[in-house]
């Protein structure tokens, strides 16, 4: 691709907000685990590579409220960085939802009086909503420029006890991640992985081991220019 093709890519790729959200099991424990899973080889964006579930935040996500809210830092953070709280937080739960089969929310029955927007309704069906309340804000991300799609990505990690299925059934995913596991923290180096990726799995094990920054760690690349900085 030639510089005029890739600024022309650049300026025609829109940036869309995303959710991702880092399952985290046995965090008290000598072995930590996350889930992650493989993405197709055919797949436009990361084919091949190991990644968290994932996804763009739809509109509809925005439609969905919480069964209860985010903790007001991570609320506060969000937003102060332009984000819309409870459509990520939905986001995130959707996408958790359709890409591993795992349920996390809490029944309220206000699921039931929701007119259920495309995505959602396998989800409502159960007589869950979102919890809010379980997901926390760790890391945000910008896909860089060239690249055939471009995501403001939030990074909500989030204990494996919150989620109301069993962690180990995956028979409810859809087909957009194959080999879904929890991999241990002292191994996943070995796995096919983007970069971003193992920069927040370094993120993740400074906060387990309490070496982590204050701050929602930031690798902005909405320009040419890659700037990092906290939140």
């Amino acid at each position: 691709m030639g510089q005029t093709d890739a600024r022309l890519l650049n300026e025609t790729v829109p940036i869309r907000d995303a959710a991702t959200v880092i399952v985290l099991r046995d965090a008290d424990t000598t072995t930590p685990r996350v889930l992650m899973g493989q993405r197709g080889k055919g797949a436009v964006f990361m084919p091949s590579k190991f990644v968290f579930p994932g996804g763009a935040m739809d509109a509809a996500d925005a439609t969905i409220p919480l069964a209860r809210p985010a903790a007001s830092a991570c609320h506060a953070r969000l937003a102060e960085d332009g984000g819309q709280p409870e459509a990520l937080m939905a986001a995130a739960v959707r996408e958790l939802w359709e890409e591993t089969g795992l349920l996390l929310g809490r029944k309220d029955a206000k699921s039931a009086t929701i007119d259920a927007p495309r995505g959602w309704r396998g989800y409502l069906a159960t007589g869950h909503l979102p919890d809010g309340a379980a997901l926390e804000y760790v890391f945000r991300a910008i896909t860089p420029p060239g690249r055939p799609r471009r995501f403001d990505a939030r990074f909500f990690l989030v204990d494996a006890g919150a989620l109301a299925s069993d962690a180990d059934d995956f028979s409810g995913a859809e087909d957009e991640l194959s080999h879904l596991q929890w991999i241990p923290l002292s191994k996943v180096r070995g796995f096919d992985m983007p970069f971003i990726t193992e920069v927040v799995l370094a993120e993740l094990a400074a906060r387990i081991d309490g070496r982590a920054a204050p701050g929602v760690p930031f690798f902005d690349n909405a320009t040419d220019v890659s700037r990092f900085r906290r939140l």
